[in-house]
């Protein structure tokens, strides 16, 4: 599905990819399944993940790990280099009473930071079905009732599906709130602050990143919802200042929107990858020892770069890997781009000697141009002690 950027309506995407039937399907999920571990249940999906596998769909090991529900965090412990990241139990605690404070009362305060003074002329549908599929379709039909009422509904919680690399991701956003237009909202509530209005970049940068993913999968039920429009423009709610008061600003994800979008079309689709793989390999950490995983773990290519260490469990693990083999690309995106086919730190080096490389290559000519600078700057310095 794409939208355009204009008017924020959802429109059919045209692809022309195969319809995967219902048999492939099934073959998928128990291909993933043996990945897993037959006695190991999947991890879901959140949307901060799906945010972070978006920012590099050229890695394919993450794409099959987390198609797959492979725990990460697991895994990386057992193969000895866990990730020293994560939301501390107070946050969690502070950040669920935060967003029980802004729902409160039938979603007042909440309701309030959209004009809305009277809460009780707000419907509030339940959502509650028999497993994710039921809670997904009860969603899609919360949000057709609500818009063709043409009134303001509060969905908490709602249940929406995205497809990631071919599998379907579940997703749930804090609230989506539609109006009497029919334009949905989807609402991100933050226990960080906003001091005399404004919020730390980073957080937010971090929240609008998710929120887009929450917009795409929202427009899956637009495009087939008349008089359905998805918002761009995010309400980030926050406490105001160091107060508990809730307070709100709206981020336009139409950037992140567009950029996520893109890089989910970029993902290889997560049967291709599990089918290059030999039978029988499987990241069981109930079943397999530390060497089988680490084995089965590089049978599947990464894209490592240093980012993320902050974003994915495997980062430490793959950024060892990269060092051992001397891989330019624990040096920065932006660095491996400049490289080109030099792919190695000793290959670098030689062809800043000139012992190996095109002298005709743009990036070994400029090597050699910065050693040969180094080399003068160098001598110089020895000349005037």
């Amino acid at each position: 599905m794409s939208a355009s950027l204009d008017d924020g309506r959802s429109r059919p995407a045209q692809t022309t990819d195969p319809v995967p039937t219902p048999a492939s399907r099934r073959r998928t999920r128990e291909r993933l399944a043996e990945l897993r571990g037959p006695s190991v249940p999947p991890r879901p999906l959140d949307a901060r993940a799906l945010a972070a596998l978006a920012a590099n769909p050229g890695c394919r090991r993450r794409a099959l790990l987390d198609g797959a529900g492979v725990d990460k965090g697991a895994l990386a412990s057992r193969l000895g280099s866990p990730a020293p990241f994560g939301q501390s139990q107070f946050a969690i605690v502070r950040g669920n009473s935060f967003e029980a404070k802004v729902k409160a009362d039938g979603g007042r305060e909440l309701l309030r930071l959209f004009g809305v003074e009277d809460s009780g002329t707000v419907s509030v549908p339940e959502l509650s079905a028999s497993g994710p599929e039921g809670r997904t379709a009860r969603t899609a039909l919360a949000l057709r009732e609500a818009t063709a009422a043409g009134g303001w509904t509060l969905l908490d919680h709602p249940l929406l599906t995205l497809e990631v690399a071919g599998s379907p991701v579940h997703l749930e956003p804090d609230a989506v709130v539609v109006d009497p237009a029919g334009r949905w909202t989807v609402v991100e509530i933050k226990s960080f602050p906003m001091l005399d209005g404004a919020a730390d970049a980073a957080k937010v940068g971090a929240a609008a990143r998710q929120a887009a993913v929450y917009v795409l999968a929202l427009e899956r039920v637009a495009a087939v919802t008349e008089g359905a429009e998805v918002g761009h423009g995010v309400l980030l709610v926050c406490p105001k200042d160091f107060s508990n008061l809730p307070t709100a600003s709206v981020v336009d994800v139409r950037r992140q929107r567009a950029v996520t979008r893109r890089q989910l079309d970029r993902l290889t689709r997560v049967e291709e990858i599990a089918g290059a793989l030999p039978e029988g390999l499987t990241f069981d950490v109930r079943e397999r020892s530390a060497e089988e995983l680490s084995a089965a773990v590089e049978a599947v290519p990464h894209a490592y770069a240093p980012e993320c260490l902050a974003a994915c469990e495997l980062g430490f693990h793959c950024r060892g890997r990269a060092r051992e083999a001397g891989e330019v690309q624990t040096l920065g995106r932006s660095v491996r781009g400049e490289l080109g086919a030099l792919t190695t730190v000793g290959a670098v080096l030689a062809a800043a000697r000139g012992e190996a490389g095109d002298p005709e290559d743009p990036a070994v000519a400029a090597l050699r141009r910065a050693r040969a600078l180094r080399q003068e700057a160098l001598t110089e310095a020895a000349a005037c002690r």
